[in-house]
């Protein structure tokens, strides 16, 4: 329960950025609010996997937003990633998250089936 919490506040001012009494009076009720994912807990081993991969993603989005800057991309692609197995909805959600947090990227799209459509940004041009 209390890491529901704290990761639907973290979202909350990560989206807001304002901490303010006020706003986290609204994250607080809003993190209450929505409903509760009734999924089996995922393993610690899962958990470290994607903690080492958001420690990772945060400087690696530093150095692409100033490539991005200071080089021009003028070519774009979309690929097709695999989510791992036996992911759960909060895992999946929290690859997302990472795979668009890096300015290069965005998920457009998650099937059922067990893909993401990824759109990209490139230098180079893949031909």
């Amino acid at each position: 329960m209390i890491g529901h919490l704290i990761l639907r506040l973290t979202i909350w001012f990560l989206l807001t950025a304002d901490f303010s009494l006020a706003n986290i009076a609204i994250g607080i009720i809003i993190a209450f609010l929505l409903p509760r994912s009734y999924a089996p807990p995922e393993p610690l081993r899962e958990w470290l996997g994607v903690l080492g991969n958001i420690f990772r993603a945060i400087p690696i989005a530093y150095l692409e937003a100033f490539e991005l800057i200071l080089r021009p991309h003028r070519h774009e692609d979309a690929i097709v990633e695999k989510v791992p197995n036996h992911r759960s909805p909060l895992l999946i959600f929290l690859d997302v998250f990472l795979i668009t947090f890096t300015p290069k990227t965005i998920v457009v799209k998650y099937h059922e089936e067990g893909f993401y459509e990824v759109h990209r940004v490139r230098r180079t041009s893949s031909n």
